[in-house]
């Protein structure tokens, strides 16, 4: 069985101009993948509509959707649209004993304790769990052991889909990330913790998002979240063009 590196990339009405850099990621893991014996599947066509549910809570329905196109695998790799990794990383799967990964959200802690504490007020009864815990969903390997956790998410989103999108809309403070990281604490999944290099957030904010492309120095998997000032993401197409033309050689 191969590993999976799975993407969407719906085109969503309200937001087509962020559909932009999507190309450079999805060219990047296409190269990766065929190194390290894996297979990229991209979801391109929404399951539900957006009044229903944005591009994001897709992912959600990775395990389903792999199933309904009879493609059998082992571990899965669910990166945001908005990443790069370089063709030389090693094989991430090879690190994973086999649990659930993830990154720990590394940049606005201001940010990240507000996402816990409306999400543990509004949505979540009042439980809540430690910060360092909090894992960013830009990157996150799965296997088949996570499917009824998935289900219980999606499920749970669907149910409560008003208010969560009510929070979404009027205190920022994240789409599925938060509600994927309270199952995970609350269901208590075993998962592995990976260090920063495989999956660079905020790189702004560390002063490694340069024209020295300095953040090519320090990891493997580079996600251009948390740019300020970046009008219709613009700023996301140009670093992601630029990464790309350093690392792949091409335009």
């Amino acid at each position: 069985m191969k590993n999976i590196v799975f993407i969407v990339n719906i085109k969503e009405e309200n937001r087509i101009n962020r559909s932009q850099p999507y190309q450079y990621s999805i060219d990047s893991w296409k190269t990766w993948a065929k190194n390290n014996d894996s297979e990229l599947f991209i979801l391109e066509n929404p399951v539900y509509n957006s009044e229903i549910m944005n591009a994001n809570w897709h992912k959600l329905m990775v395990f389903d959707l792999l199933d309904s196109n009879n493609i059998d695998y082992d571990q899965v790799l669910i990166s945001d649209a908005d990443i790069i990794i370089h063709p030389n990383a090693p094989n991430i799967f090879n690190i994973t004993d086999n649990k659930f990964c993830g990154v720990a959200a590394d940049g606005s802690y201001d940010w990240i304790m507000r996402s816990i504490e409306n999400y543990s007020k509004y949505v979540f009864d009042g439980y809540i769990f430690p910060f360092w815990k909090y894992l960013n969903s830009g990157m996150l390997i799965v296997n088949r052991d996570h499917k009824k956790l998935y289900e219980k998410i999606l499920n749970f989103y669907l149910t409560n889909r008003e208010g969560i999108q009510h929070i979404q809309n009027t205190l920022h403070v994240g789409t599925d990330q938060p509600i994927i990281n309270f199952f995970l604490n609350m269901e208590k999944v075993d998962y592995k913790i990976l260090p920063y290099e495989w999956n660079m957030q905020d790189m702004v904010r560390k002063e490694i998002l340069d024209d020295e492309m300095t953040f090519t120095k320090l990891g493997w998997i580079y996600h251009y979240n948390a740019i300020p000032n970046n009008h219709d993401a613009s700023l996301t197409y140009y670093w992601m063009k630029k990464t790309y033309k350093k690392l792949y050689g091409t335009n």
